[in-house]
């Protein structure tokens, strides 16, 4: 905190190591950081240097012959990267509400030495995976400067907002090149948008009036904005009544979507990699973490896998794709599959293609309660509902929860909770001694969660994950998109790293036409595995004891006939293989 903060985030060293220089830069800064930082503007940052060292030679805190070479002396920053604090800030803001919850104020005051799971290349990794996935989808959808105005444009929001965060649209008014801002209206608001938090729009470094055109109406939240008086106060006249009133506000753009990633180590269950967000500023929200969102067709796997549990259904089993023999199915608003073949489709097909109906079909015959509990042993806390647009997962979960759910089937069926922070020592030097892990819980015996595996491979190899093979290493997962494609994810596994990534607008905007979890979400994970795996032998699911194969016809599940031609081969646990 502090001036030791400082120092790490200016200079990359204690503020123990500063040079006379460095250390008047950082007292200058203090006036005015918006001002005087030298991330904003180095020249008004050495004039206020120089300032402070002129005081200090007039009252005898250095000499002359010291303040004359630090004057001459250039301010040399730390690349923002090199800040050990900006690999993962959605880690540290997580470890310093440990150390308050823990230890009081005491916590706040820092001293604390904590040692967390992150491996920092494959966390960097993961940041640039999310990032370029992200960038990806700007450009499929010109969210990237210059913003000019065309024909189908939404108006700009007419009605001034209230205060607190949310998403308006706002048109483009003015530009100031020298600050960098933009000006934007909003009812009878004026609001600002400072430029360099909006380097992920704008590759080309585009100045402000380029970066725009007059009259464009652009997506933005805004922060303080204030409150309305209330009736009699100042006269009686509320001052956003004042039609000439303007309200200098802050504004910031909402383009794009965000994303948020999070990647384990199955053995361990040790969180490998954590990014909340495009920016991975301070104190951002850790949409991996802190933000629930509906998992789409990625729950669909705990429908499954607790059929097989049960030995109610096998991988060959057929279920019904056709709508209008499912009762209490509604298409209107869990579409998606209705205009396909609605042929009896074998389990293994109709999650490979992400069949909705079938997935309503088989949690009807499970019972929502009763999968809603195998959820929970999975590691879900949120609240799930019991009815059957459970099965196409409409209750929201975050995505660390969805990485210990794959995890526990890529470990072999044993759920650990991922952990985080392994080791806290105190100010005095001491070890503070953690709370007692968890052990491993066995929700489902390793054949059981191998099936699944088995299951979850045909996504990648023949389903709606594709991509994913040019891993070049045996994956198994499932995309998902929810309800008008306003979260795109993609949940999977390695034999060694499971990982979970998620897509979409904070304010729910659907992502768009063509948008799903294959288009959205998956493209990051490809980029993250290739990184966590490269230079590592490759590994196959292992087979457990308990699991036999056999030819099945594809049409029927049933065994095949002798010398049948278009057979398919096919795992089942022991004793729930077809005999006829």
């Amino acid at each position: 905190y502090g001036v030791e903060e400082a120092s790490r985030y200016y200079f990359g060293k204690s503020v123990a190591e500063l040079r006379l220089a460095e250390a008047a830069t950082l007292a200058g800064i203090v006036k005015g950081p918006s001002i005087y930082s030298p991330r904003v503007s180095l020249s008004r940052a050495m004039q206020r240097r120089t300032f402070v060292l002129d005081q200090m030679a007039q009252k005898g805190f250095a000499s002359a012959e010291e303040v004359g070479v630090a004057t001459r002396e250039p301010i040399a920053l730390a690349a923002e990267s090199d800040v050990s604090s900006d690999l993962a800030p959605e880690v540290v803001d997580e470890v310093r509400r440990k150390l308050t919850e823990t230890f009081g104020p005491a916590g706040e005051h820092g001293g604390f030495t904590v040692t967390t799971t992150i491996d920092p290349v494959i966390q960097a990794a993961a940041r640039a995976a999310v990032r370029k996935n992200l960038d990806e989808y700007a450009t499929r959808h010109k969210l990237l400067a210059p913003l000019v105005k065309k024909k189908g444009d939404p108006v700009a929001t007419e009605e001034t907002p209230k205060p607190g965060f949310r998403v308006v649209m706002a048109e483009v008014t003015g530009a100031d090149d020298e600050k960098n801002l933009l000006t934007v209206r909003v009812g009878k608001l004026t609001a600002t948008i400072d430029l360099r938090d909006a380097a992920r729009y704008n590759p080309k470094k585009l100045k402000a009036s380029e970066f725009a055109e007059i009259g464009k109406t652009i997506r933005v939240s805004l922060s303080g904005v204030p409150e309305a008086p209330a009736e009699g106060e100042g006269g009686g006249k509320p001052v956003l009544a004042e039609p000439a009133k303007v309200v200098p506000v802050h504004a910031r753009l909402e383009l794009g979507p965000q994303g948020a990633l999070v990647a384990v180590d199955v053995k361990t269950r040790e969180i490998l990699a954590l990014v909340g967000s495009y920016e991975g500023s301070r104190g951002g929200l850790d949409r991996a973490t802190r933000a629930s969102r509906q998992p789409g067709s990625t729950f669909k796997p705990l429908v499954y896998s607790y059929a097989i549990h049960t030995r109610t259904m096998t991988a060959a089993t057929l279920l019904e794709t056709d709508p209008t023999q499912v009762a209490g199915y509604k298409p209107g608003l869990l579409a998606a599959d209705e205009s396909a073949a609605r042929l009896p489709k074998r389990m293994r097909e109709a999650i490979a293609k992400s069949i909705n109906v079938a997935a309503v079909w088989s949690i009807q015959r499970m019972g929502p309660a009763n999968v809603a509990q195998w959820a929970a042993a999975h590691g879900i806390q949120s609240k799930l509902g019991s009815d059957l647009s459970l099965a196409l997962g409409a209750y929201e979960v975050t995505p660390r929860e969805m990485v210990g759910v794959y995890a526990t089937w890529a470990a072999g069926g044993e759920y650990q909770a991922p952990v985080l922070i392994t080791k806290i020592v105190g100010p005095n030097g001491m070890d503070f001694e953690l709370p007692a892990r968890e052990a491993p819980r066995r929700v489902m015996e390793e054949n059981e969660a191998y099936v699944v595996t088995s299951l979850l491979t045909s996504v990648v190899e023949s389903g709606t994950a594709t991509r994913a093979k040019a891993l070049g290493r045996p994956i198994a997962g499932k995309t998902g998109t929810s309800n008008k494609a306003k979260d795109a994810w993609f949940v999977g596994y390695s034999a060694d790293i499971a990982c979970a990534v998620w897509t979409g607008f904070d304010d729910g905007l659907p992502l768009g036409a063509g948008e799903a979890g294959a288009s959205a979400a998956l493209p990051a994970f490809v980029e993250l595995m290739r990184a966590a795996h490269k230079g590592k032998p490759v590994t196959a699911f292992r087979e457990p004891a308990g699991v036999v194969r056999k030819k099945i016809d594809p049409e029927t599940g049933l065994l095949a006939y002798e010398n049948e031609e278009s057979t398919v081969d096919e795992v089942f646990l022991s004793g729930t293989e077809p005999s006829e």
